[in-house]
């Protein structure tokens, strides 16, 4: 019974993620020229794949960069949300990343929409930042 209710959690926050990764690469897209989406479904299918980039690559290139991340404190992150948009824009047709820096600008809009909506979420299971447990 237990083990259903944490798989029922864990696929909530996956379809909660990939609604965050597709509102937050729509916002990108919208507020940076150089980030072109071409259609809905590019859309979607970026945020898929994006959110699969995210559960299984991320974890592993920030253990590889384990060091960088120290000696940056932690601003070596920015690049690797880049390297992982640039990533899912070169395995999608139709969505299109001009240059490095429209890489780490879109994925900096992608962060503050997943903030936000997280800061909001009225349910603690989806939520990464449980600000009861901070005070």
């Amino acid at each position: 019974m237990l083990s259903q209710k944490v798989g029922m959690i864990r696929s909530n926050y996956i379809i909660y993620r990939l609604f965050l990764n597709l509102i937050g690469i729509g916002a990108a897209s919208i507020f940076f020229k150089h980030i072109d989406v071409d259609s809905f479904l590019t859309l979607l299918i970026s945020a898929v794949i994006l959110t699969v980039l995210n559960i299984f690559l991320k974890p592993v290139l920030l253990l590889l960069t384990l060091p960088i991340q120290i000696l940056s404190l932690g601003l070596f992150y920015m690049v690797i949300n880049a390297i992982i948009l640039k990533l899912t824009a070169s395995m999608v047709g139709g969505f299109y990343i001009d240059g490095f820096w429209s890489a780490v600008g879109g994925s900096l809009i992608i962060g503050l929409v997943n903030v936000v909506f997280d800061l909001f979420s009225t349910n603690s299971d989806l939520r990464n930042l449980n600000w009861k447990k901070i005070r």
